[in-house]
């Protein structure tokens, strides 16, 4: 695979590059989970009740989708609107503290975003990104939009 872009480098997160973190911001990053979510949950929950079955976070895929239908060639993430930079021009300017690992850090989740989906395209997988607040706010939308896909395929 061949990506056009030069990654993004994101500064370590340390005192010795001069970012400091106090113990509980460090105890509050530590519960934040990358599995298992609640939006997860409910989209995985919603999908198994409407009779499709599926894998989790597979390892044998690009980028590891929290969703995937292999015999479909269907991908699905579930991305956090902080971590994958939903409307990210405007939250850009609102970052304040550490903003020289911040902006690195998400442009490059966002560019590896691009990278894996590139990667799923290649293998003729077709790739859903739901946003955590659609997930939480227009669950049936969402299961609606793979469920099309999934009749399509038939």
């Amino acid at each position: 695979m061949n990506y056009s872009e030069d990654k993004i480098k994101v500064p370590r997160f340390n005192e010795a590059s001069g970012f400091y973190t106090t113990k509980k911001r460090s105890k509050i990053m530590s519960k934040i989970r990358g599995k298992n979510t609640k939006p997860e949950l409910l989209f995985r929950k919603a999908l198994w009740e409407k009779g499709v079955r599926y894998r989790v976070d597979s390892k044998q895929l690009p980028g590891r989708p929290d969703v995937s239908i292999k015999k479909y060639k269907l991908a699905i993430f579930i991305d956090g609107e902080f971590w994958h930079g939903y409307n990210w021009d405007d939250r850009k300017a609102k970052l304040k503290s550490n903003r020289a690992f911040w902006i690195p850090k998400i442009e490059r989740n966002m560019q590896r975003d691009r990278e894996v989906n590139e990667q799923l395209r290649e293998m003729d997988f077709t790739v859903f990104r739901f946003w955590v607040h659609e997930v939480k706010d227009n669950l049936k939308t969402c299961i609606n939009d793979v469920m099309m896909y999934l009749d399509l395929e038939k």
